[in-house]
């Protein structure tokens, strides 16, 4: 027998599994870390599904936002450089989101965490901070430096980027 909790929580991945994805996938720059991101999360909010039924998007996104930290703060003494970006001019839209995803995957993983947080996410320089525990100009010198690593990297991106962001 399905309990109203169970049902809830069932209803809520339901409902938002796709978004979660999509942001996991920005934040790890990784389908399969996405994958393990997001059911790391919802395994985390099912165990307080009782405590967060009333506000389970964003706990689950703080839940992921933390996992992420975790991830990379281990990784980040064994992170291998990718390949180098071949230069290829953006020429449509499917050209300039693969350029994206190769500059944004050439990034530290916190740098493209902030980002995502920041751009995507849409949230301020505090809220970022906040979710992820660290200092406001931290995250204000990671966003600095992130983007002025996306200009070096992919130069085609300066009008998406803005020349002074």
């Amino acid at each position: 027998m399905i309990t109203d909790d169970e049902a809830g929580f069932a209803e809520f991945v339901a409902g938002r599994q796709a978004a979660l994805s999509r942001t996991a996938y920005l934040l790890t720059g990784d389908h399969h870390l996405a994958q393990d991101l997001v059911q790391a999360a919802l395994l985390q909010a099912a165990r307080h599904w009782r405590r967060i039924h009333t506000s389970p998007e964003a706990y689950v996104r703080r839940a992921m936002y933390h996992q992420n930290i975790s991830w990379w703060r281990r990784r980040r003494f064994a992170e291998t450089p990718l390949e180098t970006y071949d230069g290829a001019t953006a020429t449509s839209d499917h050209d300039l989101r693969l350029t994206l995803d190769q500059a944004l995957a050439r990034l530290t993983a916190k740098q493209r965490t902030v980002l995502v947080l920041r751009f995507y996410e849409d949230l301020t320089e505090v809220d970022t901070a906040r979710a992820l525990g660290l200092s406001t100009s931290t995250v204000k010198s990671t966003t600095r430096q992130a983007l002025a690593r996306l200009r070096t990297l992919a130069p085609e991106l300066a009008e998406l980027i803005g020349a002074d962001a």
